[in-house]
């Protein structure tokens, strides 16, 4: 299996099989010392216990019959030495060979080595009626069963060391398996087939996560691209039609120069330039929203000043009732030029198709701005409330054209609000027309109640 690498050439594999068992080598290690050090301890202990038994035994002996009768003073494995007041001695073990060795009588245990001899006793001595008795048992035992306990674990920590790094391989191994399979299968897909995707196995695990984690991020990728894809689409469907006006125009002109004055193809090419140009404008703006999608958030924008001022605007160009005396103080986080965009393009087409009437409304409630564009036309089917916000969709495709519409300022809204964090929605206003609701998160982040959606402020 084909593995990824860091820099310093150890796979992810390699690298947690050495450090699990670096881990337990040293777990194995330190326990091993604490085991054969507590081993040595218990074994000193019995040792020491065996030794005062037969210290008070011998002690025993001694009153009763003055000799040493019960112990063999042959055994290698039993020190005993009796000495009197002087110094001398009066019985003990043959391998003392007549010769009393010192002893420190302050000791309760000490370790005695007999001369030329490597063996050592643990020795306990008392002194009782000038006489001074010492008994011990051999150490060779302790020492032989310490090295054997240590010689073994010597052995058995390599084999168990061993046997952790092979299964550590093994599990972690089949453990990265469908990682692996699933970046092969990642670093197959291409623009040209975002359809695939990563195969799921179906569990609550990490990896299940992650393989569904990497198709929700190839279906966005997959989305994304085929709105790039409808969108070159309609805009080179969208602007064939004035360029084709164009070319129209020039080739009746020339054709029939008598049919069409000068100032009339002048009036026309000027009229789908600026077809042409807002339709251009509307594709740029579309793209600047989605480009900074992510960094809409600039600064503090009074959202009732941009509202107030598309409501004198459209006072000052048209013949309509604009009722603004719901528009109350309220404040976003976001980009002053894209939401004033996104005023002016729901306030251009409630006047677009208003007969009379259009109401402006600007509020807070629940710790979001709502802001409210309602007209008295003929509204939007239900069925139709969700495709106006998308891109190069007209409802009344003859009314849009001859009007200038691109298909854009709804689309461009949607996008520009959802950048910011928002949400938009069309429903049936109470003029009869149609109600088009934005809700933003409000900059004052509830610290202000601020007034109602429909409280009034005067201008």
């Amino acid at each position: 299996m084909a593995e990824r690498r860091d820099p310093r050439g150890r796979s992810l594999r390699g690298r947690i099989t050495l450090v699990s068992t670096a881990i337990v080598a040293a777990t194995l290690v330190v326990g091993a010392l604490l085991f054969v050090l507590v081993l040595r301890t218990v074994l000193l202990d019995e040792v020491n216990n065996a030794v005062d038994r037969d210290l008070s035994q011998l002690q025993t002996t001694l009153e009763d019959t003055g000799t040493t009768t019960g112990f063999d003073v042959d055994d290698d494995e039993i020190f005993v030495q009796v000495t009197d007041a002087s110094g001398a001695l009066v019985t003990g073990s043959e391998t003392l060979d007549g010769t009393p060795i010192a002893l420190e009588k302050d000791s309760d245990a000490q370790v005695v080595r007999l001369p030329g001899e490597d063996a050592a006793y643990l020795v306990a001595v008392d002194e009782d009626n000038n006489v001074t008795i010492a008994a011990g048992r051999s150490l060779e035992t302790i020492d032989e069963s310490v090295s054997t306990v240590a010689w073994l674990l010597a052995a058995a920590v390599p084999l168990l060391l061993g046997v952790v790094a092979l299964l550590t391989w093994i599990v972690v191994g089949r453990a990265l398996a469908p990682v692996e399979r699933m970046r092969r299968e990642v670093d197959a897909v291409t623009a040209t087939n975002l359809d695939r995707r990563v195969a799921d196995p179906g569990r609550g695990d990490e990896i299940g996560r992650l393989a569904r984690t990497m198709n929700s991020m190839l279906d966005r990728l997959d989305t994304s691209q085929r709105t790039q894809r409808q969108f070159v689409s309609d805009a080179s469907h969208e602007l064939r039609s004035p360029l084709a006006s164009l070319r129209q125009y020039a080739e009746v002109a020339q054709a029939h120069p008598d049919r069409m004055s000068l100032g009339d193809l002048s009036e026309a090419v000027l009229d789908e330039g600026a077809r042409l140009e807002r339709l251009v404008r509307g594709m740029l703006l579309l793209a600047q929203v989605t480009e900074r999608s992510l960094q809409a958030t600039g600064r503090a924008v009074d959202l009732d000043d941009l509202v107030l001022a598309e409501a004198r605007r459209l006072r000052d160009t048209m013949a309509l009732t604009i009722d603004a005396t719901a528009v109350g103080a309220a404040r976003v986080h976001g980009d002053e030029n894209l939401l004033g965009q996104v005023v002016r393009n729901l306030v251009d087409n409630a006047a677009q198709h208003a007969v009379g009437r259009v109401n402006l409304s600007v509020g807070v409630a629940a710790g979001q701005v709502v802001l409210v564009v309602e007209d008295d036309g003929h509204g939007i089917p239900a069925e139709e409330r969700d495709r106006v916000f998308e891109r190069f969709v007209r409802l009344d495709e003859s009314r849009a054209r001859a009007s200038g519409g691109t298909g854009l300022g709804l689309a461009i809204v949607r996008e520009t609000v959802q950048a910011h964090g928002g949400t938009v929605l069309v429903t049936a206003g109470d003029l009869g027309g149609a109600r088009f609701e934005v809700r933003l998160p409000s900059a004052d982040d509830g610290s202000q109640a601020g007034p109602d959606v429909h409280a009034p402020r005067p201008e």
